[in-house]
């Protein structure tokens, strides 16, 4: 079976809608899925930004499987499907294969602390065997601010070697790009991609030779994210660069998933947006308008956003 090519560019971890009973909203994920789509972004569902941790494997696989109904193309996917427990990572993993995703994006387990990069080893490559798929293409989750547990060259380099072709690169959300560059320097040259965890760091990272970034603010952000991948090389670059972080730094100043959720819910006119699952909780109203009004300033739009 042939693999589809290598996903590149913007990737959005999608935020998750909940209706007023804290369910999936099917619908307004499916719209959101698509405006996204519209903009020129991938999309990373099932990312820290989704509250993917707050939803269990079926709620996962219902969503998927609704925004494929929905005929958005999978090759245009890279979900996350990496828990704790290594039979919910298959399961996760093996539906994501089968419906065509272009690559998986895997934490690593993430409650053990102190774990070896033999344990971390053994982790991955037990799902690998057990997915058993020549289409699988994983994207290791470096995240240590989150989940404590990190991915080190070591443990790449020998996934690599036992594994080609299969591990096909890593989301890097330690926000230091010392680290990113690390990786690139010593795996680039392998068809290794690198994604950077926040579009702060992506000019730096096409510089470099990386994939592009998957970051939160591309919820909301989008058709500048997406201009500056395009446009890496053009003589304004830098002063794009100087505007997402304008952005990224507006609606980063209080947590990151209520406050995308809130501006999301603005835009669309469709206030319903901002319910979150506990433990997080929405932002205040005073937060919310300093947010929108740091955006308003910015002359920030998202255009094409309506309510589902």
């Amino acid at each position: 079976m042939s693999k589809t090519p290598r996903i590149k560019g913007v990737l959005s971890p999608v935020v998750t809608p909940f209706d007023n009973d804290l369910n999936p909203d099917t619908a307004r994920f499916i719209n959101h899925c698509k405006w996204l789509i519209s903009q020129g972004c991938g999309l990373a569902a099932f990312g820290t930004n989704s509250e993917a941790n707050s939803l269990s494997v079926n709620e996962r696989m219902a969503l998927l499987d609704a925004i494929l109904a929905a005929g958005i193309d999978p090759a245009r996917m890279m979900p996350g499907t990496g828990c704790c427990s290594i039979s919910d990572s298959v399961r996760l993993t093996e539906h994501a294969v089968k419906a065509g995703c272009a690559g998986a994006l895997m934490l690593p387990p993430f409650y053990y602390k102190g774990v070896s990069d033999e344990g971390l080893y053994r982790n991955y490559s037990e799902i690998i065997e057990r997915v058993g798929d020549d289409r699988l293409r994983i994207y290791l989750y470096h995240i240590p601010p989150v989940a404590v547990v990190g991915i080190t060259t070591g443990l790449v380099e020998r996934l690599l070697k036992d594994y080609p072709g299969t591990v096909a690169g890593m989301k890097d959300s330690s926000g230091d790009w010392i680290n990113s560059k690390k990786f690139l320097d010593a795996f680039g040259s392998t068809g290794f991609d690198v994604f950077v965890g926040s579009e702060s760091l992506l000019l730096a990272n096409m510089r470099s030779g990386g994939a592009g970034c998957i970051s939160a603010t591309a919820n909301v952000n989008t058709a500048a994210i997406v201009k500056l991948y395009e446009e890496w090389k053009n003589a304004d670059a830098d002063a794009q660069q100087e505007a997402l972080n304008a952005v990224r730094k507006v609606t980063g100043q209080y947590v990151m998933i209520p406050a995308l959720k809130r501006i999301v819910g603005h835009y669309s006119k469709d206030p319903d947006w901002s319910t979150v699952r506990p433990p997080l909780v929405e932002l205040t109203d005073e937060q919310a308008t300093k947010v929108l009004d740091g955006l308003r300033a910015l002359g920030f739009t998202m255009p094409g956003l309506a309510a589902a």
